[in-house]
């Protein structure tokens, strides 16, 4: 059983990390921001509530994130471990999945500058079905504009924009950042700087886990 949570600035490949070590690990990945923009598409009250907050990339409050978040872990493909991917933001946050009895073997953390976010993310695509994410440059699709996946259009997200990426960027440090002096007061902290290669970093996560790549 392996808990983990993958940590870092918007764009730092947390969902992409994710992904592959769903795979590598056979364990779910829990992804906020997709339960979340599943509930702003359906039109649900918490769904229009948080769409106020993501427009203006601001964090969504907590009662929002925590509560979708422990219905979620309580599913059956969760028993054997999870990633969550996208929370906590905030200490606030970390504290709530505490007192809740959520355990994690290891946070991940990924270190990438402000700079090279922002080059990243302006080329950043995500399927409007399924959620997948592509990048134009580092991570193509097979066809351009169209999910690998599930054949759904790939679209630039609104959050993914240069002036919404500088405010979520200012957010992250104030709000997130945090976070790293959190855990590795706990001892689980695991720091990953960035690598050349989307190869590398999962390399270098796997590396930090024991787990052979």
């Amino acid at each position: 059983m392996m808990n983990l949570i993958m940590l870092g600035a918007p764009g730092a490949g947390k969902g992409t990390q994710a992904a592959i070590l769903n795979q590598k690990l056979g364990i779910p990945t829990i992804s906020t921001g997709n339960i979340l923009r599943a509930a702003v598409k359906d039109g649900t009250p918490i769904g229009l509530k948080a769409k106020e907050y993501m427009d203006h990339g601001h964090l969504v409050p907590d009662e929002v994130i925590i509560g979708i978040i422990n219905e979620r872990l309580q599913a059956e493909d969760c028993k054997k471990g999870y990633i969550l991917d996208g929370v906590p933001r905030t200490i606030a946050q970390a504290e709530a999945l505490d007192k809740a009895g959520i355990v994690f073997d290891a946070v991940i953390n990924l270190e990438i500058s402000d700079e090279e976010i922002l080059q990243r993310m302006s080329g950043r695509r995500v399927c409007e079905k399924c959620g997948a994410s592509y990048h134009v440059v580092a991570i193509p699709p097979k066809v351009e504009g169209v999910c690998d996946v599930c054949g759904g259009a790939l679209v630039q997200r609104a959050d993914d924009a240069p002036k919404t990426v500088a405010s979520r960027l200012e957010v992250y440090h104030r709000e997130t950042e945090p976070l790293k002096e959190y855990y590795a007061q706990k001892g689980n902290l695991k720091e990953i700087f960035n690598q050349p290669t989307v190869e590398g970093t999962t390399q270098k996560i796997l590396e930090a886990l024991g787990q052979n790549a």
